[in-house]
């Protein structure tokens, strides 16, 4: 079996999003803007996989362009989190960091396979 980087790199990161939903639920009591980063955080992950049985390369796509917009929701997420006190600026740029490399290897395998999608 053949790795596959984005795919392990967004699980990792949704395994971290729940360690942090369950810090910032049981230490910060905070519960609503965490909740939207666990939902968002953990969606990455299941797309893509959804993505490596996609039906079609338009399938495929598709299903990456929602990761995309997971992931780019959950930068969303880290950035209020971080301004509103709920993250030190070291645990943002910890989950940050790799989400946003994440958001970055999706929006290249898009671009990718749309190109490739023009050329057929």
């Amino acid at each position: 079996m053949h790795s596959n980087p984005v795919k392990e790199k967004s699980f990792n990161l949704a395994v971290r999003i729940v360690k942090l939903y369950r810090f910032l639920e049981k230490e910060k009591k905070e519960y609503t803007l965490s909740k939207q980063l666990l939902r968002s955080g953990t969606s990455i992950g299941a797309m893509i996989r959804e993505a490596v049985h996609a039906e079609s390369k338009k399938d495929f796509v598709h299903k990456m362009s929602i990761a995309q917009k997971e992931s780019n929701e959950t930068l969303y997420w880290l950035e209020l989190l971080k301004e509103t006190d709920y993250l030190t600026q070291q645990q943002f740029e910890s989950l940050y960091k790799d989400a946003d490399e994440i958001m970055s290897i999706i929006t290249s395998i898009i671009k990718t396979t749309k190109r490739n999608l023009n050329k057929l």
